[in-house]
């Protein structure tokens, strides 16, 4: 059943695209409508918020919340996305762990280019903390570009002398702005979203002429990864940025951090988001929920002193 879906999948995503990337806000619209497709979980509970000095979204399970605070960050290329566009991903995580989650609303580029998203999102970790949450109960979450600022959040709040958060869980994240991974070329045409021209497109808006090489743009290549917390990072092997996190899981290994990289096969990027559709998907967010589940929760044992 399973080989069935994820062919479904892939056929599904693979619909030919017009080579005129098009404008931004004809970008921003073909993303809202792609990711409106995707199913919402019923039991949850969102209003909106501020954290810093952005709106946010606070997503809640329908009952009463565990102790502990996702910190989610929406994938779109730092371009396209909002809260809304991830929340099949937020409310899937609050449903499967039963903690409350903050879904911010970073600014973009090409308005806003690096590095507003990470200043956006160290405003907001710094926010949580300074209304008393514990930082070992405050897990960061992403996809695509989210998952990148998974990692540069943290730097940022190493460099800032912030405590780090309790975990990271990051969803075929983006890692590496040179894009010199090797499977951006041996995975190109068998990923179903991205092509080189796509990505460069994109990313030439974030960057705004920045060099890519530098730890907060290119974690998996650039970064000491020193002191990070535990970090589980999934992709599938038909995504071009699938070297993002193999390269990143090695980086994290060898400066003594715990690491998972999860990797599921004939999966396209962001796989997760088919939840209700695609076996593998509510089964990698089975994982990413106990991954967070046993981080965030194990200091707040009872007789824990942490």
């Amino acid at each position: 059943m399973s080989r069935q879906q994820r062919a479904a999948i892939d056929a599904m995503v693979r619909q030919p695209r017009p080579e005129d990337p098009g404008t931004v806000e004809e970008l921003r619209a073909g993303f809202r409508a792609m990711m409106a497709e995707m199913i919402v979980p019923a039991e949850i509970r969102t209003r909106t918020a501020t954290l810093g000095d952005r709106p946010a979204v606070l997503v809640e399970p329908a009952g009463t919340p565990k102790a502990g605070t996702i910190l989610y960050f929406h994938g779109g290329s730092y371009v396209v996305g909002s809260p809304e566009t991830a929340m099949a991903l937020t409310g899937n995580l609050v449903t499967r762990t039963g903690f409350r989650a903050f879904s911010l609303d970073y600014r973009l580029a090409p308005e806003y280019p690096f590095p507003a998203a990470i200043e956006d999102g160290l405003s907001a970790y710094r926010a949580l903390l300074d209304s008393g949450e514990d930082p070992s109960a405050i897990a960061f979450a992403g996809d695509s570009a989210g998952g990148g600022l998974t990692a540069a959040v943290c730097l940022a709040a190493r460099g800032a002398g912030l405590p780090m958060p309790a975990a990271i869980v990051a969803f075929s994240p983006g890692l590496d702005m040179t894009r010199t991974g090797e499977s951006m070329d041996s995975k190109a045409g068998i990923d179903p979203f991205f092509t080189r021209a796509g990505m460069e497109h994109t990313g030439a808006m974030y960057l705004a002429g920045q060099d890519p090489c530098q730890p907060l743009l290119s974690p998996a290549v650039c970064a000491d990864l020193t002191g990070f917390p535990p970090i589980l990072l999934q992709a599938g092997t038909n995504e071009m940025l699938l070297d993002d996190s193999t390269r990143m899981a090695t980086r994290a290994r060898e400066a003594g951090v715990d690491v998972i990289l999860d990797v599921t096969a004939d999966v396209p990027h962001v796989f997760q988001a088919f939840a209700g559709v695609l076996d593998e998907a509510d089964e990698a967010l089975d994982r990413a929920a106990l991954f967070l589940s046993q981080h965030m929760s194990a200091r707040h044992s009872p007789g824990s002193h942490a």
